[in-house]
């Protein structure tokens, strides 16, 4: 029953990103003026509609990647998440300084991926571009699996392997254009790197004296 409730607990934390995802669509909107970052590089890329399926898949991909690692690897599961969210939040510090757009092709098609990607663009304004955050999280799980203990030929193999295909995706379908990957992939490494020269543990015992002397002084304070 403890080990139920211990989980139960560290599955919660997951919670977190779809909170923290709520100042995403606050931010997605031109209120701020928008820029196109779209290159020569990028109007040379095809429009692939095949390529949604690794984009919608992204949705589910990084729940199940994270709940792996909870299962199998609780130091990097933390981590992880530690990386995750920090990187949303300097992503959402971005989209509101700085918002940029990304011109979106005429779909034409009455096949199951053109409608794929038409429900994509009607429920994903095509703002909050730069970085790209499917390519930052899809890095930052490459990152992941690579230091966990539980590396193998096969996980790292299909974790990297579907990764790679969401970031290509990205550019694509017309998501996103080649800096916002580019700006994801080094700012997922940068805080994946920097979350990792944290002490969690010491932190994690810091926290928790602060809360007990709160509770503490609530209680005398009663």
């Amino acid at each position: 029953m403890n080990k139920f409730k211990e989980m139960s607990l560290e599955l919660a934390l997951l919670l977190s990103i779809p909170l923290v995802k709520i100042i995403y669509f606050l931010l997605n909107n031109p209120g701020r003026g928008a820029v196109s970052l779209v290159t020569d590089i990028d109007r040379k890329i095809p429009f692939v509609k095949e390529f949604v399926v690794p984009y919608m898949i992204w949705y589910v991909f990084v729940f199940a990647v994270l709940i792996y690692f909870c299962f199998k690897d609780r130091k990097v599961y933390h981590r992880t998440l530690v990386a995750i969210n920090l990187s949303l939040l300097i992503c959402y510090a971005v989209y509101f300084v700085f918002q940029t757009t990304v011109p979106r092709p005429q779909l034409a098609g009455n096949d199951i991926f053109t409608h794929m990607v038409e429900f994509i663009y009607t429920i994903d304004r095509p703002y909050n571009c730069f970085p790209s955050i499917h390519s930052l999280v899809s890095f930052i799980l490459i990152m992941a699996i690579n230091r966990s203990k539980i590396k193998n030929r096969m996980n790292f193999s299909i974790i990297t392997g579907i990764s790679v295909s969401i970031i290509l995706s990205t550019l694509f379908i017309k998501q996103h254009v080649i800096l916002d990957a580019i700006a994801a992939i080094l700012l997922g490494r940068l805080v994946f790197n920097f979350v990792y020269k944290i002490d969690m543990e010491r932190m994690g015992k810091w926290f928790r004296k602060q809360y007990l002397s709160l509770t503490m002084k609530k209680k005398l304070g009663t």
